[in-house]
């Protein structure tokens, strides 16, 4: 079991010398869908290799125990996916969260729900979190238009509950679509459960009402909390560097399995095995990196701070999901860089832009986190281009990565 630190601050020292194996958490985006599809398939077996994150561990106790009120914290795909999988489980809940939850707006998921026929009421402020849901599984489903850039998590939230609806479902999304890869990889796991579920045209997806039949399913490991140890590797003055990562798959599932492409051009090898992968450096190939985040937003954070650190400016795009993460990613990115002497420019709350140019640095100043795991796990390597670095509040990682700390400390760095 991972221990929490207790402690509001954590000071990171880099060590000079970096090699070992890490046994990454489960992916909590799959582990997620899983349980959900699991649940409405009537499984009473959970799936292997279930991640072990705060996000994960609320929907397995919810969908252990099936209290009256399920409290889901900050979890927000757990939010999105329990408030579809109630709609459609007999039985009166309501379900609520965080301040920070009771602040993330759902209104277009629940506006979805009502117009296939579920019963959701707002207990507090229109358009959040809580809501008081009275589940009904004979949902008459049908036809729904949605915007093709809200969250992905909306529609795999739609997607998975589409074969336990009498019509099924059709989602038809307008304008660009967002983290295509997220709805792939929702469409695959119900597609191992017996579900027909496809694209039938670049912007239309349909659910057949077959329902779903039990399935035996094992769950990858996270390549999000991958990210951090290529930018580990990307950031070390150890040319002799190897980081060995079991239980990731080349041909993923997780759209974030395509920053390995991505993290060569910085200087990070990536040799895949039977069943793991290992990093090592290599050359950096670009002087600036331009690149479209929008199949891959959750990687952001990790490629704004690596360019920062190696001196690589940077113009990234897609990136307006960030503003309603765990935290106003964009925001908080601007002013913890700000603090290191980086000024990122903010264009249209979807893209940022650094020109290279560095101020000085607050030498006393520690990170914020704001209640943002990736946030402290993408700066935290930062130790290795600074000596060492200062976050606060580090038990924000428990939410995807409960042992990055730990993990940390296995190759060298000393908390």
């Amino acid at each position: 079991m991972h221990r929490k630190l207790d402690n509001m601050q954590i000071t990171v020292i880099a060590p000079h010398n970096i090699s070992g194996t890490i046994q990454l958490p489960a992916s909590k985006s799959i582990s997620n869908r899983a349980l959900t599809i699991n649940a409405l398939s009537g499984n009473d077996t959970l799936p292997d290799n279930i991640s072990d994150c705060d996000d994960t561990r609320v929907m397995t106790q919810w969908l252990k125990e099936q209290p009256a009120t399920v409290d889901i914290g900050a979890a927000g795909t757990a939010m999105r996916f329990s408030t579809a999988l109630l709609a459609v489980t007999d039985g009166t809940h309501t379900i609520t969260g965080t301040e920070r939850m009771k602040n993330r707006p759902i209104g277009i998921l629940v506006d979805a729900l009502r117009s296939l026929g579920a019963h959701i009421d707002y207990t507090e402020k229109e358009g959040f979190p809580p809501l008081l849901i009275t589940g009904n599984k004979h949902l008459t489903g049908g036809e729904i238009n949605l915007k093709g850039n809200v969250s992905s998590q909306y529609m795999s939230a739609l997607l998975m509950i589409g074969p336990t609806l009498k019509e099924g479902l059709r989602l038809q999304l307008t304008g660009d679509v967002v983290s295509r890869p997220y709805i792939d990889m929702t469409l695959s796991i119900m597609q191992e459960f017996g579900a027909t579920a496809v694209w039938t045209d670049t912007d239309t997806l349909s659910v057949l009402p077959t329902g779903y039949s039990r399935h035996h399913y094992h769950v990858e490991n996270d390549w999000s909390a991958a990210s951090y140890w290529y930018e580990i590797v990307a950031l070390t003055a150890d040319k002799s560097v190897e980081i060995t990562l079991p239980d990731l798959q080349h041909e993923s599932l997780q759209g974030d399995s395509k920053g390995a492409a991505l993290f060569d051009l910085l200087g990070v090898e990536t040799t895949y095995g039977e069943g793991f992968v290992t990093l090592r450096k290599g050359n950096v190939k670009v002087e600036r990196l331009d690149h479209d985040f929008i199949e891959i937003p959750d990687l952001a954070q990790t490629f704004v701070v690596t360019c920062c650190m190696l001196g690589i400016p940077f113009h990234f795009k897609g990136l307006q999901s960030l503003k309603i993460k765990e935290t106003d990613r964009i925001s908080a990115l601007q002013t913890e860089l700000r603090k290191l002497g980086f000024i990122i420019e903010d264009r249209n709350d979807s893209e940022l832009l650094w020109d290279g140019f560095r101020m000085k640095p607050d030498t006393d100043a520690a990170i914020d986190t704001y209640e943002d795991h990736r946030m402290a796990m993408a700066f935290a390597p930062a130790a290795l281009t600074l000596g060492s670095i200062k976050i606060n509040d580090p038990h924000v990682v428990s939410k995807s990565y409960p042992n990055y700390w730990d993990d940390l400390k296995t190759v060298g760095f000393n908390l």
